[in-house]
């Protein structure tokens, strides 16, 4: 009785500290490990000095003072002085390796009415102490910062995003968008996938025409996988590539953001852009197109061909430049999805199973990664592949990226291999953020609905997983229906924030009402700046089911407490002045109606957007669970 009396007083400190937090403007986005609400303010003034006690702190410091100035709307920035002991008036960034917090990323923020501490054993934990400092300002432009102790750091060390350059093609400066926001956030890994069948966005110098025939495809719009071929004389003028230089400046421009680079080349599947190049690299050698979204599954041979040496001679091209280029010690190469087809009436692909007693196929993928693994630790890297790679045994330290499922991830790290956690139905964020209805049509995941209080749900320890071979976890977006930036801002924010708390606060603090109270702020701070964000959290969730007599039923649920629901069967908008609806009730369906339609408010305010929907799709849906 001791031990649960405890327990309850444990938790009702901690949701008061939360609630006093929110009172005091504390909203941190991911949540601290510990917060201390102190009294009072520190106010920033013109004479306020950025104090730093060491030479390889005056970037931060630089950045600290910019931060501060477009916070605020400052016409001045703060003058910076590198000095040993902290300063009065002063933010005080302070390295001290004798600290007691262990991890690099974690730091100690100290906020007094007389001056402002920042500690750290490591300048990636001074970085993150620097954004929960930004995050402590209003965003009105107030000059006050709350009176505060927080001590922080990580849960995960592998906080990441993947990003799929090779379907859409995004810009340096875009990529460095998202770099900035993962750096606010506390992600510190971006995945991006360089390589696949629509496009190679990396520059080889020992393949050339990766990039002069592989990085381009004929323009076309409309639903992915449902597009036209490319026609005979048409000019592939869609996509783009990076060079070795341009990579080389933005994982520089990541470094300063706390955030690593992880290359993904696509092998052996996935590949139609590599053999649309080198035609040689397939089973057949016939010439192939880069695919502009038009099918490919079995129709396009887009699998490297494992029979033959010469492949092997590519894959050492490509990965050799890739290790030199990414200092990640990881290189992903993918592995997914790979169509068996050609490699089963392949000679040389049957030759090369005899010979190494080979059973079938995912035997044969297995030799492959295998040997692929050989290389990259011949230039100093480790093998991350998606979770396929298992099939027919991994390589010897090789990890995995845990997609399908958590199933994967959990044999794998019983089994003494690292693990990423990315399954789909928790972190993949191209997914629609709302009813289908309202959400931008796609063709690649049907109605595949990924909300943001199931993203703020995710598990990255699942039960049955050995916890110290799971690194961490991502989220992923892949593009082919993300065919702009503020497309693929609107499916980053908010989950990627929701993403980050799973990530790095501790699991006990995490509290949906908390976090979603305190994400009003960020989104403010997004209204302000022109970034592109959803607020499909506050749409409704219609949820149809089928009573005992067959009968459509309808409920609905809201992601956000204190929300109102009001809808219509009528042929006009639904508003305040419609039925209200009661939670927890089946509502009325009246006889001959058509469509439903549904919208929220909050505090008397439409807050969500109309949902219309027909009670036939209601049905459909239904029927297709």
């Amino acid at each position: 009785m001791k031990n649960s009396n405890f327990f309850l007083y444990l938790i009702i400190v901690v949701i008061c500290s939360l609630n006093y937090s929110f009172a005091k403007g504390i909203n941190i986005i991911p949540w601290p490990t510990k917060v201390e609400i102190g009294k009072g303010d520190f106010i920033l003034n013109k004479n306020t000095l950025v104090c730093y006690n060491h030479r390889e702190l005056n970037s931060l410091s630089e950045y600290l003072s910019k931060g501060l100035q477009l916070a605020i709307g400052s016409s001045y920035k703060l003058e910076q002085i590198n000095r040993n002991a902290p300063l009065s008036k002063a933010i005080n960034l302070i390295v001290n390796p004798s600290m007691s917090i262990g991890n690099k990323e974690g730091y100690e923020l100290t906020v007094t009415e007389k001056q402002i501490i920042i500690k750290s054993i490591d300048q990636k934990g001074i970085f993150y102490g620097i954004q929960s400092l930004l995050q402590l300002l209003p965003i009105t432009g107030s000059m006050k910062i709350p009176c505060v102790n927080i001590i922080d750091e990580p849960r995960f060390a592998w906080r990441g995003i993947m990003i799929d350059v090779s379907r859409h093609f995004y810009t340096l400066n875009q990529l460095r968008n998202v770099i900035d926001y993962m750096g606010i956030y506390k992600l510190n890994t971006l995945q991006l996938h360089l390589t696949d069948d629509h496009g190679w966005r990396l520059e080889i110098k020992k393949r050339p025409k990766l990039t002069t025939i592989g990085a381009w495809r004929v323009p076309r719009t409309g639903l992915w996988a449902k597009r036209d071929c490319p026609e005979k004389g048409e000019v592939a003028s869609d996509g783009g590539f990076y060079t070795q230089n341009e990579m080389r400046e933005l994982i520089k421009y990541a470094n300063s953001r706390n955030v690593t680079i992880l290359p993904e080349i696509d092998f052996p599947g996935h590949s139609l852009a590599a053999i649309a190049s080198y035609s040689e690299l397939s089973c057949s050698g016939d010439s192939q197109f880069v695919s502009p979204g038009c099918p490919i599954g079995g129709i396009r041979e887009n699998i490297l061909c494992a029979g033959k040496e010469s492949t092997f001679a590519f894959v050492e091209d490509v990965l050799s430049e890739v290790a030199m280029l990414f200092p990640n010690k990881y290189v992903h190469i993918g592995g997914d999805e790979a169509f068996y087809k050609w490699w089963e009436k392949c000679d040389k692909c049957k030759a090369r199973m005899r010979e190494n007693g080979l059973n079938d196929a995912h035997a044969l993928q297995s030799y492959f990664t295998k040997r692929v693994s050989d290389i990259l630790k011949k230039h100093g890297k480790m093998l991350i592949g998606w979770d396929e790679i298992m099939k027919g045994g991994l390589p010897p330290n090789a990890a995995i990226t845990s997609w399908t499922g958590i199933e994967p991830g959990i044999e794998a790290s019983k089994k003494g291999h690292y693990v990423v956690m990315n399954p789909t139905r928790e972190t993949y964020f191209d997914f629609r953020q709302g009813d289908p209805a309202i959400e931008p049509p796609a063709a690649t995941y049907g109605k595949c609905i990924l909300l943001l209080k199931d993203v703020y749900k995710f598990n990255p320890l699942p039960e049955g997983c050995d916890p110290k071979f799971i690194l961490g976890g991502q989220g992923s977006i892949w593009t082919e229906e993300i065919s702009t930036y503020p497309y693929l801002e609107y499916m980053l924010l908010p989950r990627a924030l929701a993403l980050s708390e799973v990530l790095w606060s501790s699991s006990q603090l995490k509290n949906w009402e908390g976090f979603t109270h305190r994400l009003e702020r960020h989104l403010d701070y997004f209204l302000k700046n022109d970034i592109v964000y959803s607020r499909s959290h506050y749409d409704a969730t219609i949820v149809p089911s089928k009573g005992s007599k067959g009968n459509l039923l309808i409920d609905v649920e809201t992601q956000i407490k204190g929300l109102d629901v009001y809808y219509s069967f009528e042929n006009f908008y639904p508003d305040h002045h419609c039925k209200k609806y009661i939670a927890g009730e089946h509502i009325s369906i009246p006889k001959d109606a058509e469509t439903f339609r549904v919208i929220t408010y909050r505090n008397g305010k439409p807050v969500g957007r109309i949902i219309s929907v027909s009670l036939d799709e209601l049905q459909t849906r239904i029927n297709q669970k």
